[in-house]
Formats: structure tokens, C-alpha cells, sequence
């Protein structure tokens, strides 16, 4: 890997579908930024997440939609310039109505990624798990579907719905939202803030398509493991914040402890070395690559 990935996009999107139609959990962390990504792909790892609350964080801002569709599209392709995993953006509800979804999936066709996916909350969103959301009437979540499909130029770009309607309007009408989405053009379904095991499974038993099961931390689900969602039979299990979290918790304990100490010594041993760093970022070929750039010998007459 050196400046560029060495997949297209229109390869990660078609690798995405494949090991979607494997019976086998896909297990997906949430990357915080490139690097990250690198080290996703890295660890053994088969796809990748953006996570709207991550990007708004990272820009030290709420998730209640303040971020704009040009900000994810940035940040995104920022991310895909470096990892051969396919990844999934959060594009929360389309930053619009139906034609501002149509234009959002065309910036992330763009931006490289493997797929987005659309939520059925009112705009301006709040967490999904949050208390009091609001969700969209079925028929304009179908409208605004509708137009994301219509929008899309690569039919392997995996079109997901997510809906929040489980908290708002129950488990029933939920499942029942899933089912029309995927009439409307949802290649798969997402549904948010599952109470308990009996939920995730009723929404299996009822919905034939892709399941994403949300795994993120303190939170309104309960954090099941990859053998119980495999058994279960869903798809993908997505770690969104999971990185962040530690991150920020690790970043803020070294501070404490370096205005506390007056030195860094003890916090050696819970850093990343240089070293590793350094093979992360492939130093290595970027150097081989300079050398051989600059040590050709054009032949004469050239």
C-alpha cells in the first residue's frame, strides 16, 4: 500500500456483497480516522465503519446533525484513500429531503465507499440512543429511499435503512417499517436501540434481508457476543464508537498522569512505539519507492 489503495471502489463494493451473502458474522469496528482504518485492516479485520456520532465528535460537536454531507464525503474519502476494506458511512437522514439523499449517496459513491445507510428519524437526528427521537412518517422514509436507489450509479453500492422507530412507535411497527424499506430499495436493515435478545431475534425471524446488529457501549442494547449474534443470524455486528471510547479514555488518563508526574516515563509501556508506527504507515515502501524513483538511470536517447 503506498499513497493509494490498491483496490477500486467498485472492488470493495462487490467484496462487500460477497461476504455478505457468507453465513458468517461480519464484524465491523467503527474507525476514528485514517490511521485508524489502517489499523482495522491491519488486526485481521474484513470491513470498516464511519460513524456519524465519531465524526461529529471528532470535530468536538454533538451528534444532533450539525455535520453537513460535504464533511462526511470528505472525512470519508480521507478514509478510503488508505484501507482495501470496504466501508460503510453513516449518513444519517440524508442531510435533506429526498433529493438532498439522492445527492449524498452520489458523494459517496465518490468518496470510495462500500455503502451508506439512511435513517427514518426527523432532521435534525439525535443519537440513536438517546430518549426523544422523532421518526418520519413510513411514507417519506419510502420517498427518501426511493430517491437514494434511484440516485445510485454503481448497483453494487449497498443501500441500508435504519430505523429508530423500535423506541418511538415499538418492536411491531419497527419491524414493519423494515419490511416496507426494503420494498422501497433497502439492500439491508438496520435497526436501532433492540431491547433485548428476544428483539434482535423477532427483527431476524421477520426481515429476509442483511441485518446490522449495533453493538455500541452504554447504550440501549445489551452487548451481545459474536457467537450469539452468528447464531441469531445476523450479518454484520457493528462496534461504532468502540475505538473513540478508548482512545479519548486513554488520551485523557495520560494527560492526568503527565500533569501529575511531570514526565511521560511511566506511560512508555501504553504506547504504540515508533516502530510500529512506522510499519503501520509502510515507511518502509515510501522510502524504497523515493530510492528507486531517484536512482533510475533513463538509457540514451530518452
Amino acid at each position: 500500500m503506498l499513497l493509494h489503495t490498491r483496490t477500486t471502489p467498485a472492488e470493495r463494493r462487490r467484496a462487500l456483497r460477497a461476504r455478505l451473502a457468507e453465513p458468517r458474522l461480519l464484524v465491523m469496528p467503527g474507525a476514528l480516522n485514517p490511521l485508524s482504518a489502517r489499523l482495522i485492516q491491519d488486526t485481521g479485520y474484513e470491513a470498516a465503519y464511519l460513524s456519524g456520532a465519531v465524526l461529529a465528535a471528532d470535530l468536538g460537536l454533538p451528534d444532533i446533525g450539525l455535520t453537513t454531507s460535504a464533511e462526511i464525503a470528505a472525512r470519508a474519502q480521507q478514509t478510503t484513500r488508505v484501507t482495501d476494506l470496504p466501508v460503510l458511512v453513516d449518513a444519517d437522514t440524508g442531510f435533506g429531503e429526498p433529493m438532498n439523499a439522492a445527492r449524498t449517496v452520489q458523494l459517496m459513491e465518490d468518496a470510495g465507499l462500500a455503502g451508506l445507510h439512511l435513517e427514518d428519524q426527523v432532521n435534525p437526528k439525535r443519537c440513536g440512543h438517546l430518549d426523544g427521537k422523532s421518526v418520519v412518517p413510513r411514507t417519506e422514509m419510502i420517498r427518501r429511499l426511493r430517491a437514494a436507489a434511484d440516485a445510485r450509479r454503481d448497483p453494487d453500492f449497498l443501500l441500508m435503512a435504519r430505523t429508530d422507530a423500535r423506541a418511538v412507535e415499538g418492536l411491531d411497527a419497527a419491524i414493519d417499517r423494515a419490511k416496507a424499506y426494503v420494498d422501497a430499495g433497502a439492500d439491508a436493515i438496520f435497526p436501532e436501540a433492540l431491547a433485548d435478545e428476544a428483539e434482535f431475534a423477532a427483527f431476524r425471524a421477520a426481515v429476509p434481508v442483511p441485518l446490522l446488529a449495533n453493538m455500541t457501549e452504554f447504550g440501549k442494547s445489551p452487548l451481545l457476543t459474536t457467537t450469539t449474534l452468528q447464531n441469531l443470524g445476523y450479518d454484520i455486528a457493528l462496534y461504532p464508537v468502540t475505538l473513540l471510547r478508548l482512545a479519548m479514555r486513554a488520551a485523557e488518563d495520560g494527560l492526568r498522569t503527565l500533569a501529575a508526574d511531570g514526565t511521560q516515563e511511566s506511560l512508555l509501556p501504553l504506547m504504540q512505539t515508533r516502530t510500529r508506527l512506522y510499519r503501520l504507515l509502510g515507511y518502509q515502501e515510501y522510502t524504497d519507492f523515493d530510492s528507486a524513483v531517484h536512482d533510475t538511470t533513463l538509457p540514451p536517447g530518452t
